[in-house]
């Protein structure tokens, strides 16, 4: 059998006899390494006739067992192959270590890619849960006070056409016609409310209910020639009540700074609007500078009142008419 040449002479240049050289090389042993770690491990055994040799010149060459046998491996080549091994099984080692130090980095980064993707599962979730409750609850209570609205719209019909009445005696009278007769003001028509509505209130959300309808009511009278200065207002608050319904554990959503250029703009400079929020919960903080809805004191039912209320002011074209 053919062995390689080159390993043959770097083992027989370690001291390794060339027979021992060529039956470590002849056992499938590939590498310098390979063959020492061979000759370590069979360093007792003897070298037979059956050990495959490589015919030089077509001659014969007889082996003399006996003297074979005796042959040690010297010291210096035990220490080498011992070098060998030990170096084989540290690269091992090392080898072994960067794969499981590749291995965990990639179990961290795959379970940061799953937690990320289940927090954001989490927040669209919630977020279309908070807009879909929102509009539940919008649709219910407005259906449930369209009736109080279209009251309201009754009495605010009825006193215009009071004035036009009024108006049109008043002309008769300075152009010397006859009088057709006063009109008497009709009274209220209002009748006290004997059903309680279908998810009856507590008092303390009823009396901040009016108080928030009595703002809303306040700050589109005081902008009566100007609906559009009242409406920007009134939409700015419905954004400020829903994005803290949609998302309560976001402070962004729950501190205000009270100079804030938009927020003056559409609401901190009214009176009334300061006002509507500190019902809604907000308190006034760092000397003043900010409102702030603390966490612990969001109250769900009486954000809905708000965004109801802040809905009917609106839709209805005729809210706010009867005051002042």
């Amino acid at each position: 059998m053919e062995v390689d040449q080159r390993l043959l002479r770097e083992l027989e240049a370690m001291g390794f006899s060339k027979d021992r050289a060529r039956m470590a090389l002849s056992s499938g042993n590939s590498s310098i390494e390979a063959a020492i770690d061979w000759l370590a491990d069979h360093e007792n055994d003897t070298v037979t006739s059956e050990t495959p040799t490589i015919p030089e010149a077509e001659v014969v060459v007889n082996i003399n067992i006996e003297a074979s046998d005796s042959f040690q491996i010297s010291e210096k080549v035990k220490l080498r192959a011992q070098e060998l091994r030990n170096q084989a099984r540290n690269k091992k080692a090392d080898q072994e270590k960067k794969l499981e130090r590749e291995r965990e980095k990639a179990r961290i980064r795959a379970g940061k890619e799953l937690l990320e993707a289940k927090r954001m599962a989490e927040e669209s979730e919630r977020k279309r849960f908070g807009y879909d409750f929102l509009f539940t609850f919008s649709v219910i209570r407005f259906l449930a006070q369209r009736k109080a609205d279209k009251e309201e719209e009754k009495r605010a019909r009825e006193k215009i056409l009071q004035k036009l009445q009024q108006d049109k005696l008043e002309r008769r009278e300075m152009l010397g016609l006859p009088k057709e007769g006063t009109i008497p003001m009709k009274p209220d028509t209002r009748l006290p409310q004997t059903t309680k509505p279908v998810d009856a209130l507590p008092v303390k959300h009823s009396a901040a209910r009016e108080r928030m309808r009595e703002c809303l009511r306040s700050l589109k009278h005081q902008n009566k020639d100007d609906n559009a200065e009242a409406m920007r207002a009134f939409q700015a608050l419905f954004i400020c009540v829903r994005n803290i319904v949609s998302n309560p554990e976001e402070e962004k959503f729950r501190k205000i700074r009270l100079n804030n250029p938009v927020f003056q703009d559409r609401v901190g400079k009214f009176e009334q609007g300061v006002e509507f929020l500190e019902l809604c919960g907000f308190e006034r903080v760092e000397g003043g500078n900010f409102l702030l809805l603390p966490r612990e004191k969001v109250d769900m039912g009486l954000l809905n009142l708000a965004g109801t209320e802040l809905q009917s002011a609106l839709t209805n074209p005729f809210f706010g008419l009867l005051s002042g």
